[in-house]
């Protein structure tokens, strides 16, 4: 029952920061994990980072540990993903999660629309 909406996607150069939004409606959102995953072409989706629904852990795999950054804004009812140094192989569709009564990493119960990241050399 919670619709999620990500913005921020777009083009920028190999050492270039973007910041993903995602906005929620319908719920609040310090009442789910959150996460972020991406999608390149002939590849998997994959969790880029994850936020516990009392904001209190976070997880990021080692290809962006260092580089990206998570975070919530209660009052705004957004989640955002700072990106710094992006690299080429960051080039992906971002997508924005939401689950409820687990972690995002034992399955996702909604998924924004997703917004294009590519990065360029």
């Amino acid at each position: 029952q919670v619709q999620l909406v990500e913005s921020g996607g777009g083009l920028v150069q190999a050492g270039g920061s973007l910041r993903l939004s995602c906005a929620a409606s319908g719920r609040t959102l310090s009442q789910y994990s959150m996460g972020w995953f991406r999608g390149a072409p002939g590849k998997e989706r994959e969790l880029v980072a994850a936020l516990d629904w009392t904001a209190t852990s976070v997880y990021y795999p080692n290809s962006v540990k260092g580089r990206f950054t998570i975070s919530r804004d209660t009052a705004k009812n957004t989640v955002y993903l700072q990106m710094n140094s992006l690299k080429p192989e960051d080039t992906a569709v971002y997508y924005c999660a939401a689950a409820t009564g687990r972690p995002i990493v034992a399955g996702v119960d909604y998924w924004g629309q997703g917004t294009q990241v590519t990065v360029s050399s």
